[in-house]
């Protein structure tokens, strides 16, 4: 029974110290799916406090998770975490069955699970955190008594600060599919197959074809067989991304930025509305030195319209582009944002508090 505690303490320990942390390293990301929560559950009122929540929620998880291996403050940290199972494996259950969001992010963009396999998983951990509570007395203590609230007060706050970092910058480990190094167009070498399905119109045989190899020179097999439905096949990885980008006559304009041979700098506003008029303008001085340098410049954001009243006030010399939101923030976890791509490939990104001076860059040809 000692070793069973031993693995069941440092199993739940470390799953809710890697749900905090993946979780911390976003936590931009973290306050998007509670509004989503907060949506479904109609608690718009609260989605002003998403963030709040978000950073609260990673450290409360990722202190608790340590809490358990160091086994500190163990009465209150193991009955704290029942009560958070007890409340999570309820709600999963509740998104399990009415599906209001399609995913909880338990473990941010690091392991994506549906809401069944969430569910599951919490029902796993019950066990063993349920067992713990009645252990607390046989397991060893890593700090003495005296320090063990401020060992963990540390904890909490060093967290807290640790996840202001990444919303403040960007997160300093980027699961997200726009990673610097990520190539955004993979090419597509294998050709995509197609498969054509006949019905035999006497006996009803049914047969299926990789096209072009059919006998569709052979006459009497034409007169004898009728063409059912067809099915694509594609071996080439699908596409990291559904990013789609228009400008403002709504001509599809992705593949250009995308497959663009040479530097291309993109500058992205998920929220137009709330950027600071001294980016957009320190951003146009950005443009025209790019643009000297013979390098391309693009700006994209959520809403036209407001992007080209912001434009016109503020005289800019560049354009607006459109895209999905969505698709804007899972590119950049910075409102606005600066991404630079070469051939399709990520070289590097910027949150709008580090943006680079032009003349810092260094473009290799």
């Amino acid at each position: 029974m000692k070793t069973f505690s031993l693995i069941s303490r440092w199993f739940v320990g470390l799953v809710f110290i890697f749900s905090g942390f993946v979780k911390g390293i976003d936590p931009l990301g973290t306050a998007f799916r509670i509004e989503d929560y907060l949506v479904a559950y109609q608690l718009n009122a609260l989605i002003p406090f998403s963030l709040a929540l978000s950073v609260f929620l990673c450290t409360v998880e990722f202190s608790l998770g340590l809490a358990l291996i160091l086994n500190i403050i163990p009465r209150i940290s193991r009955w704290l975490l029942l009560l958070m199972m007890s409340f999570f494996t309820l709600l999963t259950f509740y998104d399990a069955i009415y599906e209001p969001v399609p995913d909880c992010g338990c473990f941010g963009d690091a392991i994506v699970l549906t809401n069944w396999q969430t569910f599951y998983k919490n029902i796993v951990l019950m066990v063993p955190t349920m067992y713990l509570l009645f252990e607390i007395r046989r397991q060893p203590r890593k700090v003495r008594p005296l320090y063990e609230w401020p060992v963990l007060c540390m904890i909490f706050f060093a967290f807290i600060l640790f996840s202001l970092y990444n919303y403040r910058n960007l997160p300093v480990i980027d699961l997200l599919a726009w990673k610097v190094g990520n190539n955004m167009v993979p090419e597509r070498t294998l050709p995509v197959e197609y498969y054509l399905t006949y019905r035999n119109k006497e006996t009803g045989e049914i047969k299926e074809y990789l096209s072009p190899n059919y006998p569709f020179n052979d006459a009497a097999w034409v007169a004898s067989w009728e063409f059912v439905s067809r099915r694509v096949v594609d071996p080439n990885p699908a596409p990291p991304i559904n990013l789609q980008v228009f400008d403002s006559s709504s001509i599809d304009v992705t593949e250009s930025i995308l497959r663009n041979p040479e530097y291309q700098f993109v500058f992205v506003a998920w929220k137009i509305e709330d950027v600071d008029s001294e980016k957009l303008v320190a951003m146009n001085d950005f443009f025209l030195k790019a643009e000297a340098a013979g390098h391309s410049f693009v700006a994209i954001a959520n809403n036209l319209q407001s992007a080209n009243l912001k434009r016109q006030e503020l005289n800019l010399d560049y354009d607006f582009l459109l895209a999905d939101p969505v698709e804007l923030k899972i590119m950049l976890r910075s409102n606005p944002g600066l991404l630079l791509l070469k051939n399709g490939v990520v070289v590097d990104k910027w949150s709008y508090r580090n943006f680079p001076a032009f003349e810092n860059l260094s473009l290799e040809q």
